[in-house]
């Protein structure tokens, strides 16, 4: 990766990440008070919602611009033709050196997949507007199916210290609410997460495209 593209990915994934926190916090706020143990009115319902968003955001450029750069140089490292059936095993490679969870290992090989596809079908590669859509369609999907690992988190995050839960043990906690809540309680929240998330990928997936691509034609039209 060339240093255009270099600065390219760095400020993009940066601007990328905080445009979505600015935007979404308050929805991921309220997501967690909807899986709390204690039920979401006594965790706080819907007061101070914004609450923590200024340093949020102020984190979020380094953290999302840290991972695009090594996302992209990733992927420059171990490119592949297009069309070949490595493509997915190669963006989850990526997405992984970026950030170790299930999460981006569903989100961003499935973004991937669907520009390419979208790009087939109308035989030209994606505008922004449609990268934002497949960002949409992944973030939703990648939502659904860690919703479960994200309601476990939430509980040993509120867990009580010195408890069997809060020793941080993800399947003991999965076991836990399973026992108690059953299906429902391990898919709690689902619906806001996936709504949050699916606008959070327009809002993340499109801005750094759209920043990419601008700031890397503005990087040819320099001497």
């Amino acid at each position: 990766m060339d240093r255009p593209g270099f600065i390219a990915s760095l400020v993009a994934g940066g601007i990328a990440g905080v445009s979505v926190d600015l935007i979404l916090f308050p929805l991921d706020t309220i997501k967690t008070r909807l899986q709390s143990p204690q039920g979401f009115y006594k965790a706080g319902g819907f007061y101070g919602v914004y609450a923590g968003v200024p340093s949020t955001a102020i984190g979020s450029f380094p953290n999302a611009a840290a991972f695009f750069v090594t996302y992209e140089y990733v992927k420059w490292i171990l490119h592949t033709d297009s069309s070949s059936h490595l493509m997915p095993v190669t963006h989850m490679l990526a997405a992984s050196a970026g950030e170790v969870i299930p999460f981006s290992l569903v989100q961003f090989p499935l973004w991937e997949s669907l520009k390419a596809l979208w790009s087939w079908r109308q035989d030209h590669v994606v505008n922004s507007w449609q990268s934002a859509v497949c960002g949409a369609f992944a973030g939703g999907s990648a939502a659904a199916v860690t919703t479960p690992l994200d309601v476990a988190k939430t509980r040993i995050m509120l867990a009580k210290a010195g408890s069997s839960t809060a020793s941080g043990n993800i399947l003991s906690a999965l076991h836990a609410v399973w026992q108690t809540q059953g299906l429902s309680g391990l898919f709690a929240g689902v619906f806001p997460r996936m709504a949050a998330i699916s606008l959070g990928g327009f809002i993340f997936l499109g801005a750094y495209d759209q920043t990419r691509s601008f700031l890397s034609e503005l990087g040819r039209e320099s001497p």
